[in-house]
């Protein structure tokens, strides 16, 4: 008998879904050949939120996989619930597959008076018992310093990249790219996604305490350049409208836009529907019922069950992270 079977035998895999990607879950599950327990989660007329797990997890090793988005308290709370009832019925190991963490942009003080929203998010979840956390693309990479439990950080712009590599809209080595952070802190972000095409940067000089839809200043030469605005996450659509305004003006001839988590609040669709662009790549971390015209969604899943299997079977993370970096 071998680890992985020794392993399976004494702490059989048990997954659970929740309710914040449903889709992705069942994608994810199926890739590892495992179903998702059945829970039944109930909310009673005040608000409170009930849940009932359908099956002994007594000794075994459980990942809860729980995109927190939109109604984003509702589905941390049902996360912080699931935990508990998990710790309660002696599960050997709780680990958290969360695909977008909300309150990721909260992890510092900037000003008097402030929280550091991310932090209190970090001790919430191991307060209830969590003994691992696996998360893709945290909007600040410290925040896996808020976490006493080990803590997977998976990337999944390798992923976008390759999407502009196999469809030929950037060619490696090509000097006719340029990718363009929208502000002065997505520059570490740009130069590592640039990197998958031997590709300079240029920074839209974004000022003011709010991002707007005016047109800005470049810092770096985009004219006659085709253009690939890279950010961890688009929310309202506002940054991502200045950053193809102003790049436009500066003289590039064509706007791609890459990110990872399409929060798309507000009137996002409509603003970016817009926007002069040929494509908006992201992933399907998050959920809606209706997406912006010309945006393509590719699927974390892959990446998330292979982070899950390594997990299990005590295989290093480090193999996904080099497999990656073979793009460059």
């Amino acid at each position: 008998m071998n680890k992985e079977e020794l392993n399976e035998l004494l702490h059989p895999m048990k997954l659970i879904g929740l309710s914040g990607n449903p889709a992705l879950n069942e994608k994810i599950a199926s890739i590892l050949g495992q179903p998702l327990i059945e829970t039944a989660v109930h909310h009673f007329s005040d608000g409170e939120i009930q849940v009932n797990i359908g099956e002994s997890v007594r000794g075994c090793d459980v990942f809860v996989i729980q995109s927190i988005q939109d109604p984003i308290n509702e589905n941390f709370m049902e996360l912080e619930i699931v935990l508990d009832a998990l710790h309660r019925a002696s599960a050997h190991n709780v680990n958290v597959v969360i695909p977008y963490l909300a309150y990721s942009r909260s992890d510092t003080k900037t000003r008097s008076r402030e929280p550091i929203t991310a932090k209190l998010v970090a001790n919430l979840l191991q307060i209830t018992g969590m003994d691992r956390l696996i998360a893709l693309d945290l909007h600040a990479s410290q925040i896996q310093g808020f976490y006493n439990v080990p803590v997977d950080h998976l990337h999944a712009m390798p992923l976008l990249a390759q999407y502009f590599l196999d469809n030929g809209i950037a060619v490696k080595g090509d000097d006719d790219i340029v990718v363009v952070s929208p502000d002065h802190s997505g520059a570490k972000l740009a130069r590592n996604f640039g990197q998958y095409f031997d590709a300079p940067i240029a920074i839209v000089d974004q000022r003011g305490a709010r991002y707007d839809t005016e047109v800005h200043d470049m810092i770096g030469d985009v004219k006659d350049k085709k253009c690939i605005i890279v950010d961890d996450l688009i929310d309202t659509g506002s940054r991502i409208a200045s950053s193809t305004k102003s790049v436009l003006a500066a003289g590039a001839t064509k706007v791609y836009v890459a990110a990872t988590h399409a929060l798309l609040s507000k009137d996002a669709t409509e603003v970016l529907n817009g926007l002069p662009v040929e494509q908006i790549v992201v992933t399907d971390t998050i959920k809606h019922k209706r997406y912006p015209d010309r945006m393509v969604r590719i699927s974390v899943d892959q990446l998330l069950a292979r982070g899950i299997d390594y997990v299990y079977n005590d295989r290093s993370i480090h193999q996904i992270f080099d497999e990656q970096n073979r793009l460059k």
